[in-house]
């Protein structure tokens, strides 16, 4: 057998990049206690929980470069441990957050919003920073998703709005503010004034991510959005049948128009599955969304069955049960995964940018 030198090791980790900025996890001082006896090797990697949902890929990852690169270690053990790494202040807002995430439909009645919460919750279960934005002004609806509805209204400390907490997530929707049952009546000016509120004036605190629950449709909100602050991605959800998806198709459009990159698609009520018997039944068709994310070069995140535990859920205000039904569970923990993963990617993919501006 070669032996496996100490430095050559060291050699092979300056190669891997962490998943949220993509330099070096040698560089980003991200590898701890490297210790090799003989044809073992043991290290810890620490990541921050902008990553948990995919910490143990990561690992993973890590664990076949090594054994590619060195064939002789038969004994590698990788420890996770957690980074500490604030955000920094983005957009003209100053909003401090690492990944903005709009997540929009071409119409309603679609699950946009079981969507979003979703996305919120499952991020915030796998152990990452999340705060949740409700800017589907005319119809929100995550107060009620989040069994939130009955809420004290936000309050106002040192000139900031003090965001509802979900569990420690931080929830801001109009829903708050507007008495059951009010219609909001509002124009344009009007619309992008309480957008610029809620991300401007709202005590977010340090987030990993911010969801935002986008109005349905191609409104001015992405714009909005565009203009204010760097958003990593959108999400578009869309139901398997033809009509619907023209919508969806128009709603990547307008991200595209207004240069907001797509993470991807979810076909949600794809498919109904028989809790009884297991059988699957396509009620509003399937397959639909994966096929235009592939014609329109769109990633496909994943789809959500049609699932009465989500209607009870959403109606009780129990959302995050939804990741506790064997049915719908295993799909919901994919699609969390699958856009962080796509994020980290896509990342990784990129070469390092420079810690220090160029002078000169």
């Amino acid at each position: 057998m070669t032996d496996v030198s100490l430095a050559a090791v060291e050699k092979v980790l300056a190669e891997f990049k962490d998943p949220e900025t993509g330099r070096s996890v040698t560089q980003t001082q991200q590898v701890h206690d490297i210790n090799l006896a003989g044809e073992k090797l043991s290290l810890t990697l620490a990541l921050t929980t902008h990553s948990a949902p995919i910490k143990n890929e990561i690992r993973d990852r890590l664990a076949e470069l090594l054994r590619r690169r060195f064939p002789s270690l038969y004994d590698i053990e990788i420890k996770l441990a957690t980074h500490d790494r604030a955000p920094v202040k983005i957009g003209q807002i100053g909003l401090t957050c690492k990944s903005v995430i709009a997540v929009g439909s071409g119409k309603g009645g679609v699950g946009k919003s079981t969507v979003a919460s979703t996305i919120a919750l499952g991020l915030k279960r796998a152990g990452c920073k999340v705060g949740l934005m409700d800017a589907d002004v005319y119809g929100p609806s995550i107060p009620q998703l989040l069994g939130l509805a009955s809420a004290d209204k936000p309050g106002v400390t040192n000139g900031k709005i003090q965001p509802v907490q979900f569990q420690g997530m931080p929830v801001m929707s109009m829903g708050f503010l507007v008495p059951p049952g009010e219609a909001v009546v509002w124009r344009g000016p009007m619309l992008h004034g309480a957008i610029t509120q809620f991300l401007r004036d709202t005590a977010w605190g340090d987030l990993d991510y911010l969801i935002i629950d986008m109005p349905p449709g191609t409104g001015d909100i992405a714009l909005t959005l565009s203009q204010m602050l760097p958003l990593s991605g959108a999400v578009v959800v869309c139901t398997p049948q033809q009509v619907a998806l023209i919508d969806a198709v128009k709603a990547i459009a307008m991200f595209r128009k207004v240069n907001i990159p797509l993470l991807g698609m979810v076909e949600n009520m794809s498919g109904f599955i028989c809790p009884d018997t297991g059988k699957r039944y396509d009620i509003f068709g399937s397959g639909g969304a994966r096929r235009a994310a592939e014609e329109l070069k769109v990633p496909f995140l994943g789809e959500v069955p049609l699932n009465m535990q989500i209607r009870i859920n959403g109606d009780e205000g129990l959302t995050l049960g939804n990741f506790d039904d064997p049915i719908v569970g295993p799909y919901l923990e994919k699609i969390v995964a699958t856009m962080v993963r796509n994020i980290a990617d896509s990342t990784m993919a990129k070469p390092p940018g420079m810690s220090l501006p160029m002078l000169g």
